[in-house]
């Protein structure tokens, strides 16, 4: 095994368990999800996002998560994506409070219809959460 490959790997399990721990099911989902279209993409959204990315030092995971929210948020055509990282939130410490607060505020900055969809795909999140059934419906929506 090549330096390389030993690297990949520790970038890979790395991933997997961050990936556990900030997104639970529902990113273990998406992830196989992606099996049988595009394995290669699956380990891609593993490694960068999960394995380099949120591991770094610099922010902790509710300062990540509440920048990935925003961001979603603001893309305005992200609504699973959104979904599966309002649970994060969650997952990571957020308050349901913070998480409204968060969608809020890019209404300044990318429009009423953006945070208005956040707004939507936080409270069918919340009502899943209540029911107890978590990011497993999230996923597949």
């Amino acid at each position: 095994m090549t330096h390389h490959q030993a690297e990949d790997e520790s970038r890979f399990e790395r991933g997997q368990k961050a990936l556990s721990r900030i997104d639970g099911k529902g990113g273990e989902k998406v992830v196989a999800s992606l099996a049988d279209i595009a394995p290669d993409f699956a380990r891609y959204l593993i490694e960068f996002p999960f394995g380099d990315i949120y591991c770094r030092p610099g922010l902790d995971l509710r300062s990540r998560e509440i920048a990935t929210i925003a961001a979603l948020t603001a893309l305005g055509n992200a609504a699973p994506q959104l979904k599966v990282h309002v649970e994060a939130g969650l997952n990571v410490g957020l308050t349901r409070t913070e998480i409204v607060e968060v969608i809020m505020q890019m209404a300044v900055y990318a429009g009423f219809p953006a945070a208005l969809n956040g707004l939507f795909a936080a409270k069918e999140v919340f009502a899943l959460h209540e029911e107890g059934s978590g990011t497993e419906d999230i996923a597949r929506s």
